[in-house]
């Protein structure tokens, strides 16, 4: 597996942070001023933004986490759902096969009705992927889920056509046979923040379980596929001494800006 970059770790965060944004400007991120699609969700809100410039051969596909009280339900739908409509072998969350296969409101004069937000982003990727582009999928929580299954159904249906993945805070999606199945393990990298309880979710051990590798951001370190009872084990341990921590003269130090210089 390769290493995931620090200016690729910046971009792919950055692009996940602005596709919250109503309006992004794809031009002020090196994007073509006609490079970007928006696939929209079942009540018109952008959902997901396929983004690309003309002289690279990168298309960036950026999915946004739950972004309405629905949708934040549909976390709590952990039952599997198999995954054949997608060319895949697994089964996965129920609530984000919902989200795949929810009707895409047109966004775009050549979209149309009656299409699903698989298959809209499909028929906006066939065109690149025909090109030579590799496509890179990243997003943040279920966006990062989302994005995990997407880019292994369309390696399914056309290899090598995926750059790699990578999530944000994302939770399990997937049980063993995921594991066994998933195609992208050896590009997707999951980022796991801190003290992130969403990176923990959903709580049903050994039904859910995670794949690619995992980055830990914890401490002022990077730590590696850190198993996931020592990764609950240390961020309990800190929760409870946290409220010393801020006793430490390290704290005090730290805080000197809020400070006039003079």
């Amino acid at each position: 597996m390769k290493k995931l970059k620090r200016y690729q770790y910046e971009r792919y965060a950055v692009l996940c942070n602005l596709a919250y944004s109503r309006v992004l400007k794809q031009t002020r991120y090196g994007f073509a001023p006609n490079g970007q699609r928006v696939i929209n969700n079942r009540y018109g809100k952008p959902m997901i933004r396929v983004l690309w410039s003309n002289d690279n051969d990168e298309v960036i596909v950026v999915i946004k986490g739950s972004h309405n009280p629905v949708d934040w339900l549909l976390n709590l739908a952990m039952w599997q759902k198999k995954c054949h409509q997608f060319g895949l072998k697994y089964s996965i969350h129920a609530g984000f096969h919902y989200l795949l296969t929810q009707e895409s409101m047109p966004s775009h004069k050549s979209d149309r009705l009656g299409i699903s937000v698989y298959d809209r982003l499909q028929t906006i990727l066939l065109p690149h992927i025909e090109q030579g582009k590799r496509v890179t999928f990243t997003g943040h929580s279920s966006g990062g889920a989302i994005g995990c299954v997407l880019a292994d159904a369309l390696e399914n249906k056309y290899p090598k056509s995926i750059k790699r993945v990578v999530t944000f805070g994302q939770p399990a999606f997937g049980g063993f046979s995921l594991r066994k199945h998933y195609q992208l393990a050896h590009k997707t990298f999951r980022i796991c923040c801190d003290l992130d309880i969403v990176t923990f979710l959903p709580p049903l051990a050994g039904l859910y379980l995670h794949t690619g590798k995992m980055l830990w951001l914890y401490n002022g370190r990077i730590y590696e596929n850190t198993p996931t009872l020592i990764r609950l084990g240390r961020s309990f341990a800190s929760w409870l001494i946290r409220p010393f921590s801020y006793h430490l003269m390290e704290k005090y130090i730290r805080n000197k800006d809020f400070f006039d210089e003079r």
